[in-house]
């Protein structure tokens, strides 16, 4: 191994989905059959030296490893699967001679194909990034495929760029996989380490001879608490596998990242281990202020790469509290770099393209591009000193006063009436006076509803473009959107469905919608970021007290509940998941915030029940997102969060079934947190891990209602009528039929009508067969 410097300044991982999500429209198209493979791989390698090219230019250095090689077509945990060769037994069929996977076979593992379920999808760490879970057994057969890994990197080096390729590592990428359906109980994916390690060797070796100098092996499961696995166990993988990795001599330099958090008890079996470079992500985390001497001796010889940009959201932050992190680390080691504490895939490109927010406002906010940039001049002053970059370091202090003086940020009658509030206002009555109160509600055995959403078609999206452009007024708008919702509600009847939506064609996004409608936030024109795949989300700022100026739904329910005699739900987004999806306020507690959320929905509560609404339904689909990854902090944050929705919705009348949404979760880690929101009727993702939620469910003692989704509206799939029965039947199995409802996983926006229909039929098929085999079940038992 070649001895190589580490750059001064650096990110951990940059935006892939384009500035204008070029990269979502393409890959869109190659799945629509508009495009071809090589036509998709052309606008791929266009995005991807337009981001280095923009990285130099914002004072990355092109020729010393400081530009990660972070694309990524869909996924990055699905990128090292098929890197190592771990494809599903179900997927076999889609490798070629060589073993690996063209485009197409690659966005079937992620989109599923026929009968053949997808990588079942859950979050990252605690982000709103979305990752597909590998599959692990006993059998899987590890071998290189890095083909594409090592093509990017020379794409790179022969346009003038040495980059740094970046890739999962090993650990991390064998705790996030689960054990795969046929392996025997008691397996770990993690027993298979010393199989994969092997693997991870050959790839260095293969980006060694390719030229690179350093390789970044992501490993934020080394600082998650949360993870499925003993704490000893997570900490000596890592000794297992890095004095693996270390050991080979045929390597580029490594560069361990573990952003999201602290490495605590982890930090000294890393330091001793034989890498070059570690990152800290010290936003989230801390060094400690003294180690033992060992680890101190072991740190001293590594480049402490400093996590102090904050990665994971927009402020513009304190950039002299940020250097002086930095040169206080520079008695623990003499090898120093700035970094962000995060991949920047967790924001937008660049607060410059937002022609449209107020520009006090851009003054306190620092995108993708103003990281890099502060990357730069942070590292600037590790070189010249801190007189260099005097001028920078103020003017961020000046751009932080004026944030904390501006009107809005502090309203005195939002913070008088949080306050006020007594132990009563976060409870309803008890659940048992509730179900007798419900009853009038009439609902049959295994009722069935959707989340919400109905797709949003290109004429739903045309006309919000029109009225926002000006072409159509707001009221031919509505008109619009009355009609949209008259038509869903006339298919909702004919396919037989027990309780009805309005499937909110007026809302762009199930946050954004509502943050334009509250004091305390704005919205971004072009601020998106990747939520999983081609899936792209628009995050809110709230930068500002929140309040309710006005009703923000009732007249779209009102509307919906006048066209039919069934019930129909009103439909809100929490408290949580408000904050979860968007850039949100760092000056305030987030359990303050999430209160002061909270009382504005309880007023649209209330309004909602006023207009006749007997049905509402609050989403938290990112309850589990949020939980921190310390054990020592959930009890804190579960406490906020669980009370911010009680908070929202203890107003409501003992006859008004509330309802909630979670998805995507490992619901089995919250399960007393769910039970504690005391929602008449939870409903939650079931049908891409088979049904596994039910077993945690029945064995948690969970007395509410509850809809396990049996429909997985993240793949293009159409559930055929037995696999839904199925999915149904097991759940019948374990929780009873009276408190059972049936639903898709989540909302339907993201769906086309063809499909949509013909999932919903398919639904209501299977529950009517098994409405009936319970009956033949209980006539032949009397």
């Amino acid at each position: 191994m070649t001895e190589t410097t580490f750059p001064t300044g650096t990110i951990i991982g940059y935006p892939r989905i384009g500035r204008r999500r070029e990269l979502k429209r393409a890959v869109e198209s190659f799945w629509a059959g508009r495009i071809d493979a090589a036509e998709l791989e052309a606008t791929a390698a266009e995005l991807r030296a337009a981001t280095r090219a923009r990285l130099a230019d914002l004072g990355l250095a092109r020729t010393d490893s400081a530009i990660p090689e972070s694309f990524s077509f869909y996924d990055q945990v699905l990128d090292a699967a098929v890197a190592v060769g771990a494809i599903p037994a179900r997927f076999e069929r889609l490798r070629g001679a060589d073993g690996g996977l063209d485009l197409a076979g690659y966005f079937t593992i992620a989109r599923g194909e026929g009968d053949d379920a997808p990588l079942e999808m859950t979050k990252w760490f605690d982000s709103n990034y979305h990752y597909l879970v590998p599959e692990i057994s006993p059998e899987t057969s590890f071998s290189l495929h890095a083909e594409r890994i090592v093509a990017e990197f020379v794409e790179a080096r022969e346009a003038g760029y040495l980059t740094r390729p970046v890739v999962v590592g090993p650990v991390t990428f064998l705790l996030l996989a689960k054990a795969a359906d046929d392996a025997p109980d008691g397996f770990r994916p993690i027993d298979r380490l010393d199989d994969l390690v092997p693997v991870y060797a050959a790839l260095l070796a293969e980006l060694a001879a390719a030229g690179a100098e350093w390789v970044q092996l992501d490993e934020p499961a080394l600082v998650s608490e949360s993870i499925d696995e003993s704490r000893d166990r997570v900490i000596a993988s890592i000794g297992a596998a890095y004095d693996v990795l270390g050991a080979a001599e045929a390597r580029p330099s490594i560069f361990v990242a573990a952003p999201y958090g602290a490495l605590d008890d982890a930090l000294p079996a890393l330091a001793a281990a034989p890498v070059e470079a570690i990152g800290l992500d010290l936003v989230r985390g801390s060094l400690p202020d003294a180690l033992d001497p060992a680890t101190e001796e072991s740190l001293a010889a590594k480049t402490l790469v400093a996590g102090v940009v904050d990665g994971h959201n927009i402020w513009r932050g304190d950039l002299a509290a940020a250097f002086a992190h930095v040169e206080a680390l520079q008695s623990r080691s003499a090898s120093v770099a700035v970094a962000t504490s995060t991949s920047l895939l967790h924001v937008p490109h660049d607060v410059d393209d937002e022609s449209r927010l107020d520009a006090r406002l851009v003054g306190w906010l620092a995108f993708a591009d103003q990281k890099v940039a502060q990357v730069a001049t942070l590292a600037r002053g590790l070189v010249e000193g801190r007189d260099a970059i005097a001028g920078e370091l103020d003017a961020a202090s000046v751009a932080l006063a004026d944030r904390a003086a501006a009107p809005g940020v502090r309203v005195p009658a939002v913070r008088e009436r949080l306050a006020g509030l007594q132990r009563g206002d976060f409870s309803r009555a008890d659940y048992d006076e509730r179900l007798i109160a419900q009853e009038s509600l009439d609902l049959p055995e295994l009722p069935t509803t959707t989340i919400g959403s109905f797709p949003q078609t290109g004429e739903i999206r045309r006309a919000r473009a029109s009225l926002a452009s000006g072409a159509i007024s707001a009221a031919e708008y509505t008109g619009l959107m009355r009609e949209e919702i008259a038509r869903v509600i006339r298919l909702q009847e004919e396919l037989g469905l027990d309780v009805l939506v309005h499937g909110e064609p007026e809302r762009n996004d199930m946050v954004q919608y509502f943050a334009e409608l509250l004091d305390g936030f704005a919205v971004t024109e072009h601020g998106w970021v990747q939520s999983y795949g081609s899936r792209c989300t628009r995050p809110s700022i709230l930068w500002g007290d929140v309040s309710r100026p006005e009703p923000m739904t009732v007249a779209w329910a009102e509307y919906a509940q006048s066209l039919t005699r069934r019930q129909v739900k009103g439909m809100l987004t929490g408290p949580v998941t408000i904050l979860a999806w968007s850039f949100v306020r760092d000056d305030l507690p987030l359990g303050d915030t999430a209160r002061q959320v909270a009382l504005a929905l309880r007023d649209e509560i209330g309004d909602l029940e006023a207009a006749g609404i007997r049905i509402i339904q609050v989403d938290e689909p990112a309850l589990r997102e949020l939980l921190p990854l310390k054990l020592a902090d959930q009890p804190a944050y579960l406490d906020w969060s669980v009370g911010s929705f009680r908070l929202a919705t203890a107003g409501a009348a003992s006859a008004t079934q509330v309802h909630t949404h979670l998805c995507y979760s490992e619901f089995g880690v919250i399960i007393d947190a769910i039970k504690n929101l005391d929602a008449d009727v939870t409903s939650i993702e079931a049908a891409r891990s088979r049904m596994e939620v039910v077993d945690d469910l029945a064995t948690s003692g969970f007395d509410h209602g509850i809809g396990p989704g049996v429909y997985d509206i993240h793949s293009p799939r159409v559930p055929s009528v037995d696999e839904v029965t199925t999915l149904l039947e097991r759940a019948v199995a374990e929780i009873p039929a009276n408190r059972l409802w049936v639903n898709p996983d989540c909302g339907l926006k993201t769906r086309g009508y063809d499909e949509t229909v013909a999932s919903l039929e398919h639904i209501i098929e299977a529950t009517r067969s098994v409405r009936a085999s319970r009956l033949e079940h209980v006539g032949a038992a009397s």
